[in-house]
């Protein structure tokens, strides 16, 4: 099998963008058979979509105390819950207002102790 490269190119509008979201959605309600040519198909309208996204949908980059806070909002966690983490109230304070960056023991122990992706402390990028 001889692939024609010279034929390949990513989405150029939200109309193409569109119809190969509608091409793709059958594929998850009926999973093709790895190693066919539907496989092939499904992972390259894939490929095409994902890199559209990342051109015009970026997600950013949440800053590492947004993160924090996230999660203390979503558990109802308290100041003194990550004092109970970090283990200093003038640390947690200083954290949250933005006065002190997160270092590596705190990043281990949030990560640790809150299912934190070390990721999102580090403000890496998730794919």
């Amino acid at each position: 099998m001889v692939l024609n490269l010279k034929a390949f190119r990513t989405l150029q509008t939200e109309a193409e963008y569109n119809a190969t979201l509608k091409e793709v959605r059958p594929y998850f309600e009926n999973e093709p058979e790895q190693g066919s040519e539907e496989a092939a198909h499904f992972d390259a309208l894939v490929l095409l979509i994902d890199e559209y996204e990342a051109r015009h949908y970026p997600i950013p980059v949440a800053k590492p105390v947004d993160v924090i806070k996230s999660v203390m909002a979503a558990n109802d966690y308290s100041r003194a819950d990550l004092v109970a983490v970090i283990g200093s109230k003038a640390r947690a304070s200083e954290l949250l207002n933005g006065k002190r960056e997160i270092n590596l023991d705190q990043i281990r122990k949030l990560s640790r102790e809150w299912n934190i992706p070390v990721g999102a402390l580090i403000g890496e990028v998730s794919s």
